[in-house]
Formats: structure tokens, sequence, C-alpha cells
């Protein structure tokens, strides 16, 4: 909020921390003949910098026929007091006791307290604002890690497990039937059946995926026969995980966080859409 003093025509605004006056309204109070745009330039000359001394800016002119912009400029009070005392008259005189006095008030001790209790308020505001934008962002990350939490849980104890599983264990993961697993891998070239038992193509070989286990069948009759059995290694299943998520298919529990994630930011998403 603009904060300002008067007196007759002369607003001095203290808007940005510090008091500056308009040109406009010091040209006007002082009664000066000159067509602005030429007396300001003429001030300008005697040695005043713009950055320091004055700031272009732009204000509306409201007239019967249309609205303008126009420029002015805010002048320091140090500014102000010099271009007074250079009328050499008593409007000049009387304006520069003004921005005297107006300087001496700024410059108190209760002003001077007055404007750090500002600064102070304002940098407990943003501190107050950063928190609660910690706050929110702990929270999202709370929520992340408790959504990524059973992905993380398949990796380390599944994934990460030293032990052989079959293939049927795998196909559950997957939310298949062992033999439905087993033929899509056979689809995706992964592997062959030779008398009955699953074997890898070539450029799977030998790259510690499986293991061949025997087990042996008692019959009815008393006979015995043996069997082989392909089973998968840990680092096996972690290559079919990623082999697998390259076609898009993943794990069910898997499947079930991105689908809390896409159904999740679907509500931002519309959320967003109804405030804008």
């Amino acid at each position: 909020m603009t904060t300002a003093l008067q007196k007759e025509n002369i607003r001095v605004d203290f808007t940005d921390g510090h008091p500056v006056v308009s040109a406009r309204d010091l040209w006007s109070a002082l009664g000066i003949k000159t067509v602005f745009r030429v007396w300001f330039q003429r001030v300008c000359e005697l040695g005043f910098a713009e950055g320091s001394d004055y700031t272009k800016v732009y204000q509306k002119c409201y007239t019967s026929r249309t609205n303008q912009t126009e420029v002015d400029y805010d002048l320091s009070v140090d500014m102000a007091k010099h271009i007074c005392m250079l009328q050499r008259n008593e409007k000049g005189k009387a304006y520069r006791q003004y921005f005297l006095e107006l300087e001496k008030a700024w410059n108190s001790p209760e002003k001077v307290m007055a404007r750090a209790l500002q600064i102070a308020r304002r940098q407990i505001d943003e501190l107050q604002e950063k928190c609660h934008m910690l706050i929110v962002q702990t929270r999202e990350q709370d929520v992340l890690i408790r959504e990524m939490q059973p992905k993380a849980e398949y990796h380390d104890n599944v994934i990460c497990s030293k032990s052989l599983v079959l293939t049927t264990q795998i196909a559950k993961d997957y939310g298949m039937s062992g033999t439905k697993f087993n033929a899509l891998l056979a689809d995706l070239g992964i592997q062959y059946k030779m008398r009955e038992q699953w074997l890898l193509y070539a450029p799977y070989q030998n790259q510690g995926y499986t293991a061949s286990t025997t087990f042996i069948i008692k019959h009815s009759d008393g006979s015995i026969s043996s069997r082989y059995q392909t089973e998968w290694t840990q680092k096996g299943r972690r290559f079919l995980y990623l082999f697998l998520k390259d076609y898009g298919i993943i794990p069910t529990v898997e499947k079930q966080l991105l689908e809390m994630t896409e159904k999740k930011r679907g509500g931002e998403d519309k959320n967003a859409g109804r405030s804008g």
C-alpha cells in the first residue's frame, strides 16, 4: 500500500522504503512556466544522475477525450531541495523548508525504529511462507515414499534375494499363470522347450540367469525316474524384469503404483483447471 504525505499539490511517496517526490508535482507547485520536458532536461544538466537522484516513471493522464500515459520522474528529497533552492523565491524557500522537515522526521529515531520493525515483519512473513512451503514439500515427499514403498520392498525382498525361484513364482508377480508366462517368454524369443524342459536361447545362455535342477519321480509301480527343471536365479529374475519392462510389462505391484500416481496426477490437473 502506498504511503504518502501531502503539502498542497506535492506528493511524497514512501512505497519503496525511501521518500521520493513527483517531479511534475514539484514543477506545478513551484509555478514554473517552462514546459515540463524542457525544464527537467535543464535541471538534469546541473549534474543530477538517473538511478541515484531520479528515476523515470510513467503515469496515467486522464483527459475528457482519452487516457494517455505521460512521463514523470521520482526525485530524491535531496534533488527536490536543490531544485527549490534554485528558484530563489518564497515558494522555493517554503517547499525547501518542507523537505528539510520531512527529512528530519524521516530520520528521527522513532521513524528509523518503525522502518526496522516493518523490515523485521516482512522477513518474518517470508520465513513463515518458506516454512509453509517446506512443510508442504515434506508432506508430498512422505506420500511419495509411502507410494514407492511397495516397489522398494519388491526390489529388496524379491529381486535382491539369493535363492532360486520357479517360473510359476515369477509369473505370480505379473498376475499370470506359469503356463501363460512361459508362453510369453517363448513368444519374446527368450526360451524354447525341449523334452519337457524350458531352455534359454543362445544369446541368454551362460549368463547366470537360470539353473537346471533334477528332481526324482516315484511312480505308483515303484519305479523311479528323474526329470530336469529350469529355475531362475535372482540375476535372471532381474533380467526378466528389465526385459519385460521394455515391452510395457511390469509386476502387478508396480502397475498399481503407477495407476495410483496417474489417478493422483489427474485429480491435481482437474483441480488446477478449475482454479484456472
